[in-house]
């Protein structure tokens, strides 16, 4: 058996032959499509908060928090606290940029692809 190291051979790995944005971010941050439409709509509208944001996407306040909190676990979003004028605060949500975006999904893909090629390295006769 020859290695085929066409893009082909790794098809089950994407949703699609010809994955958008979305499926790909999905797949390489392991993350679900509502996670995704809320990045999306944090790009459209910086600074948004949970309210904002529950209402521009006709979700939960509380769902739109969990997508929040995964999509700052994965560096796709930041949270800055504003103070508000009859006291108390907010917290306003921003998207990172698209361009990091990328980069990240790069670095993602890297770190992967080393945890892999070291697991190869490891194995022996003795797991044939």
């Amino acid at each position: 058996m020859t290695a085929d190291p066409a893009a082909e051979s790794f098809e089950d790995l994407m949703p699609d032959e010809d994955p958008n944005l979305d499926e790909v971010m999905a797949c390489v941050f392991g993350i679900q499509a509502h996670e995704v439409r809320t990045y999306r709509t944090l790009l459209d509208n910086p600074g948004s908060t949970v309210a904002e944001l529950a209402t521009a996407l006709d979700r939960d306040r509380s769902n739109v928090n969990r997508s929040l909190s995964t999509l700052r676990d994965r560096g796709l979003a930041s949270r800055e606290r504003r103070l508000l004028d009859g006291g108390g605060h907010v917290y306003q949500y921003t998207a990172t940029p698209l361009a990091e975006a990328r980069d990240l999904m790069h670095e993602a893909l890297d770190q992967w692809t080393a945890a892999v090629h070291d697991r190869i390295d490891e194995f022996d006769a003795s797991d044939a």
